[in-house]
């Protein structure tokens, strides 16, 4: 196992265990099989596991396993604040303490901001008391280090590194979102700013390797260095000194065991213009399929009534390419938990947008296409629970 120093001077395994997917038997996390599959990590280098309050007995499941085979102390416990719960000082201890118990600890290594949205989501987090919060926490050990997870562009990923003085932080990353998402922009913002950056969605939920077009899996058995999508996928990651740990849904014994072999074969820099060009016409092939050729250089932005336009078209386009499923959700967290909403249609045609399109696309008419495919009555019911949520 390979392993990057975190902040603190921490030794951490490039590959990390994502407690989201467990298997689940009968409603309840299948414990028996999911302890071989944490063990096998463990027993091959991987320190690092990340869960969260709201993953269906993940924080439970994991704090059993850690306790009954002794070795809490020697790994690293990533788990999230729902910090959308929180409406008053007191509910801070209340969801932290549960999930103490839960996990069957007394501190957290790595405590997160579930999916902080924005900065003003941050303010509002302010003023219920979370500075001094923190403050106490990791003064008395309960919290060794804070950060925060997050789905959106860039530049309010940016924003938000720059909002507090974070320990870390962990986003959606990828060679499909190479330039969505907080990208590489965020990813190297990060870095500079001395942040160690936890990858999630390296394989895009799998999407990455059980959804990918004929033209894709062609080019890479033709290539002559042979991996497998995942492998392909992980090491597109690792090659990046930038990136200090990537999580893996790893949900079979199989699965530890291949993406442990890949983590202890990897190099920063092994990948060199021939393997770039490669995933590029991978990614072409994938975007073969997509509506709206938008590579998200956000030229367009920002926009004067608040769309989020490259991440309306990268729902949208996710919509051909891997579901309506997938894109009504990654579409939702975009534009509709926001403190302002950034929908699709907020836009006013004013045509502002397009003067700066290097691509010259019609963003207007495209915009409305993606709103009548994305902007159905469950997003409409959604996103007016939400406006309920954040006025109470």
């Amino acid at each position: 196992m390979n392993y990057r120093e975190d902040k603190q001077g921490n030794d951490i395994s490039i590959l990390g265990y994502g407690c989201m997917r467990f298997t689940q038997s009968a409603g309840h996390v299948d414990m028996e099989k999911t302890e071989k599959e944490i063990m096998t990590a463990y027993d091959s280098g991987v320190n690092y596991y990340d869960t969260a309050y709201v993953y269906p007995g993940s924080e439970a499941a994991l704090g059993e396993i850690l306790a009954k085979n002794k070795i809490r102390e020697k790994v690293y416990i990533a788990t999230k604040l729902p910090h959308y719960l929180i409406k008053t000082r007191e509910s801070l201890d209340k969801y932290f303490n549960e999930q103490l118990k839960r996990l069957q600890t007394d501190y957290i290594d790595f405590y997160l901001m579930h999916m902080l949205t924005d900065v003003q989501t941050w303010e509002k987090l302010k003023k219920l008391g979370i500075l001094e919060w923190i403050e106490e926490k990791k003064r008395t050990g309960a919290i060794r280090q804070i950060g925060f997870s997050y789905h959106g562009n860039s530049e309010m990923f940016c924003k938000l590194v720059d909002a507090y003085d974070w320990d870390f932080c962990q986003i959606q990353y990828n060679y499909m979102d190479e330039h969505s998402q907080a990208g590489r922009k965020g990813l190297q913002y990060a870095n500079q700013k001395g942040l160690p950056v936890i990858i999630m969605e390296p394989l895009r939920g799998g999407k990455l390797v059980t959804r990918l077009p004929e033209e894709a899996v062609h080019i890479f058995e033709q290539y002559p260095v042979k991996h497998t999508p995942v492998q392909w996928a992980l090491r597109w990651l690792w090659n990046q000194p930038e990136v200090t740990c990537v999580l893996s849904g790893m949900n079979s014994v199989e699965m530890v065991k291949d993406n442990v072999e890949t983590a202890s074969t990897v190099s920063v820099g092994e990948l060199g213009e021939q393997e770039e060009e490669m995933l590029q016409k991978v990614v072409a092939a994938i975007n073969a399929k997509m509506k709206v050729g938008c590579t998200g250089c956000r030229y367009c932005m920002p926009c004067p009534k608040n769309v989020d336009i490259p991440g309306t078209f990268s729902a949208y386009n996710r919509r051909y390419s891997e579901g309506k499923k997938e894109a009504m959700i990654e579409y939702f967290m975009c534009t509709a938990i926001r403190k302002e909403s950034s929908a699709a249609s907020n836009c006013i045609e004013c045509g502002k947008c397009e003067q700066h399109c290097p691509q010259h696309i019609e963003i207007r008419k495209e915009l409305k296409n993606a709103k009548k495919e994305l902007e159905g009555p469950l997003y409409k019911i959604g996103r007016k629970a939400i406006e309920l949520f954040k006025a109470y």
